[in-house]
């Protein structure tokens, strides 16, 4: 309860205080989630005067020259906690520019118009925040959430977000179905960040039991029997929230109910195991249809995002590359082309960019290419994709990148002095893997090592 008032009171002061302060300094003073949530009121109401007044195009000016100065700040040296809050101002600013960009195209001159009408949009009132999406209109949670990365929006984003929203305010489910890599977890989760309320997932397999009920991932895994039970449970509490109870009986045991919670779950179609699911448990949640995102448009915003200035020439790129690499190279279980792979790449070219500030960015995304991807290729594919390297990056490929190992000069002293003490030899395929084995821990959080007895690759 405590952590309830001091967010509320937080945001109220830091709404004050945004036309009071210089907007650099008010992103730097206050804490992220509050940034967060006060710029966007802010916009909206200025976004909605500006809709009222038919002044679209200079509030667009507006939000272009905001959004420079935004960017600017990740030229300078930020503690980790300012990049990660200025970062994720960027990404919501550009949705909020691209938003008034659709409105002036569109012709809107009204705030009931619904291309306006069925963006995310925040209100205050009465000191409370509320959080509207067409006909939806929710209490903002007023959860302590931190200052957690926030999703890029994209169209198929927003029309996940509308289900949602929707299946909100009629007390149901929500129930993004889609292939591995749509952003159907993510999605959920980020809504709950756009509100303030804590989203627990829940991975689902054939031995989860039926006592874990919150956001189930990967729902249709479960057996058939549990999701019977699972059915009537979910049901129990839609009951009781659109009763507007304040505490009911839920499996033999009397509980306060929270009138704001929520289940959603997510469904993969693609998977073997899956199972169908019935009919009583379909009508307790909204279904939404998740399929591929734009991973250029992704990729582009969150480039921009860590202060790449040539975000939309990187992005497709990266993306390019990926694309060749699924085409040219061969098939094996392990490799991934997708969206995971760009967020990987991502994150490493973000990396050595804070590392090598002064570095061409071009080189800084190949070398985040080349790291995070070299290490899973067998021996056959290495030059295949050494050669795209060469194709979609001319001045910056060097073969000596692809053996960047040799100038860990200090690592790999004490690497050559294991291998002696270990009686192993210190060929240079096995210094070369180990390297990338180092680079992949400093990305990844799981390292998964694939090959044949006593081979290298």
């Amino acid at each position: 309860k405590q952590m309830i008032l001091s967010l509320k009171d937080i945001i109220n002061e830091s709404l004050v205080d945004y036309y009071e302060s210089d907007l650099l300094k008010w992103i730097l003073k206050w804490p992220g989630q509050v940034v967060s949530v006060s710029s966007i009121m802010n916009w909206t109401s200025e976004a909605s005067e500006a809709i009222e007044k038919q002044s679209l195009k200079s509030f667009m000016g507006k939000c272009n020259e905001q959004l420079a100065q935004i960017v600017s700040l990740m030229q300078g040296g930020l503690s980790a906690r300012a990049e990660l809050n200025t970062r994720n101002l960027i990404i919501l600013s550009v949705h909020a520019r691209n938003v008034i960009e659709r409105l002036l195209s569109s012709g809107v001159f009204s705030i009931k118009d619904f291309n306006w009408k069925s963006q995310l949009r925040y209100y205050h009132g009465d000191g409370n925040v509320f959080v509207e999406m067409v006909t939806t209109r929710i209490q903002y949670g007023y959860e302590y959430i931190g200052n957690s990365p926030r999703l890029v929006m994209t169209p198929l984003t927003e029309r996940c977000y509308r289900t949602l929203m929707g299946a909100l305010k009629i007390h149901l489910g929500g129930a993004p179905e889609g292939p591995a890599g749509s952003g159907k977890t993510e999605t959920c989760k980020d809504l709950a960040k756009a509100v303030a309320k804590q989203c627990v997932v829940f991975n689902c397999s054939d031995g989860i039991d039926y006592h874990a009920w919150a956001c189930f991932d990967e729902f249709n895994r479960i057996d058939l029997d549990v999701l019977s039970v699972v059915a009537q449970q979910i049901h129990t509490i839609q009951n009781a929230i659109s009763s507007n109870l304040t505490t009911f009986n839920f499996e033999g045991a009397d509980l306060t109910l929270n009138k704001s919670c929520s289940i959603f779950i997510t469904m993969n179609p693609s998977y073997g195991t899956r199972k169908t699911i019935p009919d009583n448990l379909k009508l307790l949640f909204r279904p939404v249809a998740m399929m591929l995102p734009d991973i250029s448009m992704i990729a582009e915003v969150t480039l921009y995002a860590m202060g790449f200035q040539e975000a939309r020439s990187l992005a497709k790129k990266v993306i390019d590359a990926y694309k060749l690499c699924s085409e040219q190279l061969s098939y094996q279980p392990h490799y991934d082309f997708g969206m995971r792979a760009v967020k990987s790449t991502l994150i490493a070219s973000r990396k050595l960019r804070t590392s090598n500030p002064e570095d061409n960015e071009d080189l800084l995304v190949l070398q985040g290419l080349i790291e995070v991807n070299l290490a899973k290729f067998i021996h056959e594919d290495v030059d295949l994709f050494k050669g795209i390297l060469r194709d979609l990056f001319p001045q910056e490929f060097k073969d000596s990148l692809t053996d960047k190992y040799s100038v860990k000069s200090k690592l790999m002293d004490f690497i050559k002095k294991a291998c002696v003490s270990s009686q192993l030899q210190p060929t240079p395929e096995f210094l070369s893997k180990t390297y990338q084995l180092y680079s992949s821990m400093l990305i990844s959080h799981g390292i998964m090592i694939i090959g044949d007895t006593m081979s290298l690759d």
